[in-house]
């Protein structure tokens, strides 16, 4: 088989970033915009010695768990993966993934699996956007999100994962752009000021934040647009981010605040945390609430306990902990992120938290023989990569009783599980939860306990 030849392919699995799988003449075919169950007609783009990659020229017998996208550029936007999905199907896919993670990555014959926390709504449930901002084939500014792996701007002001009022919003300021020629950023030429629309919003208090990032300091007749989204209720913070790198990273360390506050606020629960243009929040927030739930009902807390939460972030799940636990500790080696822990702990009045700058595998074990801290239990909520070897190892020796591990990735979760269950830990319960619906991703939430000598 080569490039241009048609082939008949019958989707059997998903890859982690949606893709289809099936196979033609034995050799494993990737396709985007397919579901399991699918039976289509294929053009092959690109052989690899063992695997290819295909593209939908026809569909000839849709899965039974095919629907219609809602988005009318969900094929071309790389945002979603998996809204032609019912999405039924997408949890059980989900599910299955963690399930088969654990199983061919860590070697648990029978996983402890209970059921995926999904969604009521698995629409418009993210709280953040950050929209690029170009122009498009006729010459008309637009924003957007970028085309699956490349950096060409799919237009869209109405994405269904977002709420309403990003439209509105987007509207605003490109009209803005187009009556004063302020230009949209161009990355092959590193010309033109605006870069990016960011919009934040805090969907339990209503609190709406807009960023724009700049290839420059200022904004021309920034006092007009400040007036026109002014008109947007609940609209509390205006303000630009300097980005003037080439570089992918979206936002720039230095942000100056045009109007209202300088943060936002939100709640999770009765907890309120201050958000601001480069605070890291959950970007779902009615699934982060089951997501802690589940983390603390794992930790199985009776007051008694101390707990650390490392890769602890801005300390949202350390003050879930903290009001069940004798006493919590956070490390976490961003110190703007320490900083955020801190100031949310004074916000909610919490007092038996406290935060620590550095490396877990040395904060920890310091702690522990300086001042005879201990870990009752440890809370673990590692980024995608997961845990690095020597937190795994600093865990094992310190030996507590419990490990609750909050993953992003079912391939490095199973791969640190097996590590901690040849190290005198069994896996005793796993817990998926649906962040990210319409894409590929999901969270876990795992509890270890030591086994009992």
């Amino acid at each position: 088989m080569k490039k241009d030849d048609l082939i008949l392919v019958t989707i059997e699995d998903l890859s982690n970033e949606g893709l289809g799988i099936g196979r033609s003449g034995g050799t494993a075919f990737f396709i985007k915009d397919t579901v399991i169950g699918d039976t289509v007609e294929a053009k092959i783009m690109k052989m690899k010695k063992t695997y290819g990659y295909a593209r939908l020229v026809r569909l000839l017998s849709p899965s039974k768990d095919r629907v219609m996208p809602p988005c009318p550029v969900a094929r071309q936007c790389g945002g979603c993966q998996l809204q032609a999905m019912s999405y039924e199907a997408q949890l059980r896919f989900k599910e299955n993934k963690v399930k088969n993670a654990l199983m061919r990555i860590g070697g648990f014959q029978n996983p402890p699996m209970e059921p995926i926390l999904g969604m009521e709504h698995p629409f418009r449930h993210r709280n953040k956007a950050q929209y690029p901002v170009g122009r498009n084939k006729e010459g008309r500014i637009t924003a957007g999100f970028y085309a699956g792996r490349t950096h060409d701007i799919i237009e869209n002001r109405d994405c269904l994962l977002g709420p309403e009022i990003n439209r509105k919003i987007l509207d605003i300021v490109l009209f803005h752009m187009e009556m004063y020629d302020i230009e949209p950023y161009d990355e092959k030429s590193c010309s033109g000021l605006v870069r990016h629309i960011m919009i934040r919003q805090g969907f339990r208090t209503g609190q709406i934040m807009v960023c724009l990032v700049l290839n420059g300091t200022s904004l021309p007749a920034s006092q007009n647009l400040i007036e026109a989204l002014q008109k947007i209720p609940s609209m509390t913070s205006i303000s630009i981010s300097v980005n003037r790198e080439n570089t992918n990273v979206i936002l720039g360390r230095k942000i100056k605040l045009l109007w209202g506050s300088e943060y936002i606020e939100d709640r999770i629960e009765e907890l309120v945390f201050r958000i601001s243009p480069l605070s890291f929040y959950q970007v779902n927030p009615f699934q982060t609430e089951k997501l802690y739930g589940k983390a603390l009902e794992y930790a199985g807390l009776t007051g008694q306990e101390t707990v650390w939460d490392l890769y602890c972030g801005t300390g949202t799940i350390s003050l879930f902990l903290a009001r069940q636990a004798k006493q919590v500790f956070g490390v976490e080696i961003v110190p703007e992120a320490i900083r955020d822990a801190r100031e949310n702990a004074a916000r909610n009045q919490i007092t038996n938290a406290s935060f620590y700058v550095g490396k877990a595998e040395e904060v920890l074990p310091q702690k522990y023989q300086e001042e005879g801290i201990r870990a009752d239990v440890i809370v673990v909520d590692p980024p995608r990569k997961g845990c690095e070897p020597s937190v795994l190892a600093t865990m094992v020796q310190i030996r507590p009783e419990k490990i609750v591990y909050v993953s992003c990735d079912p391939a490095t979760l199973a791969r640190d599980l097996k590590y901690l269950c040849g190290e005198g830990y069994e896996l005793e319960r796993v817990c998926p939860v649906d962040m990210f619906g319409m894409s590929g991703h999901v969270e876990c939430v795992v509890l270890m306990s030591k086994v009992k000598e």
